[in-house]
């Protein structure tokens, strides 16, 4: 496992840890581990079903967060380097 997991904890301050950015960072470090498992085991369902809660869950709070704070929002995309939301 090469890439970095546990990205969350080292970004944010004790007072933030309820914060969107928080929750976006701890959303992620799970889709790495979980991208990272399925790569070994490519059937396991339970893990893909799991992978997409997840990614619509961050999805969802990366959208509330690009409508509410523009720049919190796009320096967290650069932190976590991570791709915009599609726009419609």
């Amino acid at each position: 496992m090469s890439k970095k997991l546990f990205i969350g904890s080292s970004l944010f301050s004790k007072e933030q840890k309820g914060s969107v950015e928080f929750q976006i960072s701890n959303l992620t470090s799970r889709v790495l581990k979980l991208t990272d498992h399925l790569e070994w085991h490519n059937k396991d369902y339970s893990s893909q079903r799991g992978l997409w809660k997840i990614l619509g869950k961050r999805k969802r709070l990366l959208s509330y967060l690009s409508q509410t704070n523009l720049i919190s929002y796009e320096n967290l995309l650069n932190k976590l380097n991570i791709r915009k939301l599609k726009s419609r």
